[in-house]
Order: structure tokens, then C-alpha cells, then sequence
């Protein structure tokens, strides 16, 4: 069975934190990491201020529907060591975004551990951080849309990494 986790990197919305728990609790991911300014659900010693992280936490749940109680979730504001440890265990990392650099999704055989990560809603995953990646992923376009939303794009990467 393969390994696979999944990063969500300075992802603002907190409907799109619950939607990709619940996908990622569907898909089977290991564990999601919740880094840079992405906001996470209520956790044991939340060191935010009570009122805010309830608030939040409220929002995620909304979409979530209770599967950050049932899926291994992390969070970490710096992404780096992350990726360092991930490394260190044996991932490939790959990002889903538009490059030069990336294949087509169809194209990608994933490996036994894989880490899939996914960034901004709008601008997209930072160009210093598709430079830490070992491959980038980009999801074929027919409409005259110029991208997908980030949960749906997440959800169409870990369908195929869990069964290509």
C-alpha cells in the first residue's frame, strides 16, 4: 500500500482546511501537514487565543464534517523542516502547480511514499518552494479556465498517486 501525505501550504481559507481533510481522509492520506499561515483545527495546548481558534476551528469543521478528528493532522509554520524530515523518511515530494518544470499528472508514477503538497488559492504554491520539490505535477486544462481550485486539484493528485 502506498504511502502518501499531504501538505497544505499557506492555504487561506478554512473551507478549503475542512475540504481537503475530508478528501484526504477519503483518499487514505497518512497524515496532512497544515504549514505556513494555513489555518488548523483546535488541537491539545493550542497556544492561539481561545476565542480565534474556536472560530476557526468552526469554520473548518463546517466542510470537514468531523474528519479532522479521524485523519493524523499537523501543523507547522515552517515548511522547511517539514520537507527536511519527510526527506529523511524515504518521500518524494511533489507540488501541484503550473511550470516549465512540471510533467502532466497522467504522466506521474508515484512512488511507495509520497508527499504531495498544494499552496495559495490564488497565486499558487511560492517559487522558492517549487524549488525544494522533487517533482512538480500539472493537472491538464480543456476549458478556458486557467486553473483548478486547490481542493479540487489536491483531490484529483492524491485519486491518482492512491491508484495509478
Amino acid at each position: 500500500m502506498r504511502h502518501i501525505i499531504l501538505i497544505a501550504h499557506n492555504v487561506r481559507s478554512c473551507h478549503n482546511v475542512g475540504s481537503l481533510l475530508r478528501t484526504a481522509d477519503g483518499i487514505g492520506v497518512e497524515r496532512v501537514f497544515l504549514t505556513g499561515y494555513t489555518p488548523y483545527p483546535l488541537s491539545k495546548n493550542d497556544k492561539r487565543l481561545p476565542h480565534l481558534a474556536e472560530k476557526i476551528d468552526k469554520q473548518i469543521n463546517k466542510t470537514a464534517l468531523g474528519a479532522e478528528a479521524y485523519i493524523a493532522w499537523e501543523h507547522a509554520e515552517d515548511l522547511t523542516p517539514v520537507l527536511e524530515q519527510l526527506r529523511k523518511d524515504g518521500f518524494t515530494i511533489v507540488a501541484v502547480e503550473q511550470s516549465v518544470r512540471a510533467i502532466q499528472l497522467p504522466e506521474f508514477r508515484a512512488s511507495d511514499k509520497v508527499a504531495l503538497l498544494v499552496g495559495r488559492e490564488v497565486e499558487g504554491v511560492e517559487l522558492d518552494v517549487l524549488e525544494k520539490m522533487d517533482q512538480i505535477l500539472e493537472i491538464p486544462m480543456f476549458g478556458e479556465k486557467e486553473s483548478f481550485n486547490v481542493v479540487q486539484a489536491a483531490a484529483m493528485a492524491l485519486y491518482h498517486c492512491r491508484f495509478q
